[in-house]
């Protein structure tokens, strides 16, 4: 019911948008849009700003984090550390004025990783415009109404299985019609009691649905993965697609079972013990795109296999052995596949074709944010809070570079005419 929802907003609001020519009124769900490809369907978007221009406020936030913001409406939800300690984990729901609404502590424990990479606050919320669930990298997840009371909350290393993961869980769950997919793929070393599963719960309860085990044999930090899942749907088929432990699967929606899987993506023959999935495949009607890490490679897969697909090249459009992006995931818009590598080079790709129209730097800095597509433009983010905007197609054109000052993870989002981006030390509201 939720998509079906969303798809008659979606079909009201470009009928809005003929008939005024002004931007439309659009949520932004969970991470990485209404269909989890990173587009947005919303027009005369920010392009320009700064720490003073088109900034229609700035709200400080308790604490630090990478969770890109949910938006529904007129409310805002967003997870962080706070707290003296930056140990307590929270959810925040703020107005669309920017005034704090409410804040909720979910869960306390959290621990930096990799120095300024992240924290146990680096997974996304979502919310149905009801209800809002977050989770964290403790294993906490809860439900709460958009007004703040509590629904449920459970712990998921209690219900499934201890988390041994080298940098935390990150992974962000999906939620669809009612339900929520998680893949908790975490090695032990040990492939006798490793605990990589995929759960797919009621949304409305908290209840476990199915849940499955993810067999594979990677081996040492190979066994992680900080990837989220996504989902697959066209007008014949939808599934589930994880990533992670050297394998992209396919999982049936109904019961969890494996339709199909794809390896070598950490090639045998020259295995990495640290090629740890951290990038999300991008899945849009009649291709998935598939990210490795690590300057390896990507591919781009047709939905319609079964089976395994790993040597099965009438199964695949094309299959890069370089390129890859390392964190940010890919970015599919029209035919045109955009791909941000970690120091800020733009590669553009024939999404069916894999052959590649350009390959050009940005910003030089890191990349973890995930390239988003409104309006025509791609949005670039640089962890020193650069976000660079190119305008889409097959010639390279930067339109503006719109400095912040101020670090970022979290991925820019669309909602309402505006442009949200989470730094580490606040949330700004960006319009005309």
């Amino acid at each position: 019911m939720l998509a079906r929802r969303l798809v008659l907003v979606s079909l009201c609001a470009c009928a809005a948008l003929t008939l005024t020519g002004r931007s439309r009124a659009d949520n932004w769900p969970q991470w990485r849009g209404v269909r989890g490809d990173g587009v947005c369907d919303e027009r005369n978007v920010p392009i320009r700003w700064s720490k003073t221009e088109n900034v229609l406020w700035r709200l400080p936030l308790p604490g630090p984090a990478g969770a890109t913001p949910v938006v529904w409406g007129e409310r805002i939800f967003l997870t962080s550390v706070a707290g003296p300690e930056k140990s307590d984990l929270v959810l925040l729901c703020v107005g669309a004025g920017g005034q704090p609404l409410w804040q909720e502590t979910i869960a306390r424990g959290s621990k930096d990783v990799r120095n300024d990479e992240g924290n146990y606050a680096s997974p996304s919320p979502s919310t149905d415009g009801k209800h809002v669930w977050a989770f964290f990298g403790t294993g906490d997840l809860a439900c709460f109404t958009v007004e703040g009371k509590p629904v449920w909350h459970c712990n998921v290393q209690e219900r499934f299985g201890k988390f041994n993961i080298q940098f935390g869980m990150a992974s962000t769950p999906v939620l669809d019609r009612g339900r929520l997919y998680l893949q908790l793929i975490h090695g032990d070393g040990n492939p006798a009691t490793r605990e990589a599963r995929v759960v797919c719960l009621d949304a409305a309860s908290g209840d476990t649905i199915w849940q499955t085990e993810r067999p594979s044999d990677g081996r040492q930090e190979c066994e992680h993965s900080y990837a989220s899942p996504v989902l697959y749907r066209d007008a014949a088929r939808s599934f589930l697609v994880t990533h992670g432990a050297d394998y992209v699967v396919a999982h049936d929606l109904a019961d969890g079972r494996e339709l199909w899987r794809c390896g070598d993506l950490n090639p045998k023959g020259q295995y990495n013990n640290t090629l740890r999935f951290v990038a999300s495949p991008v899945a849009v009607p009649g291709l998935i795109v598939v990210p490795s890490a690590k300057k390896l490679g990507m591919l781009g897969l047709m939905p319609d296999g079964s089976g395994d697909l790993t040597d099965n090249l009438a199964a695949t459009y094309w299959r890069w052995t370089n390129n890859t992006t390392d964190v940010p995931s890919p970015l599919v818009a029209g035919d045109l596949l955009y791909v941000c590598k970690e120091g800020g080079e733009l590669l553009v790709a024939e999404a069916k074709s894999g052959e590649i129209v350009y390959l050009e730097p940005t910003t030089r800095d890191r990349h973890r944010a995930s390239p988003v597509f409104a309006d025509g433009h791609v949005y670039l983010t640089a962890r020193n809070g650069t976000i660079t905007v190119v305008k889409a197609g097959r010639k390279f054109e930067v339109v503006a570079k719109n400095e912040l000052g101020e670090s970022t993870s979290a991925s820019p989002i669309f909602a309402n005419g505006r442009l949200y981006v989470r730094t580490f030390d606040a949330l700004y509201a960006i319009g005309k």
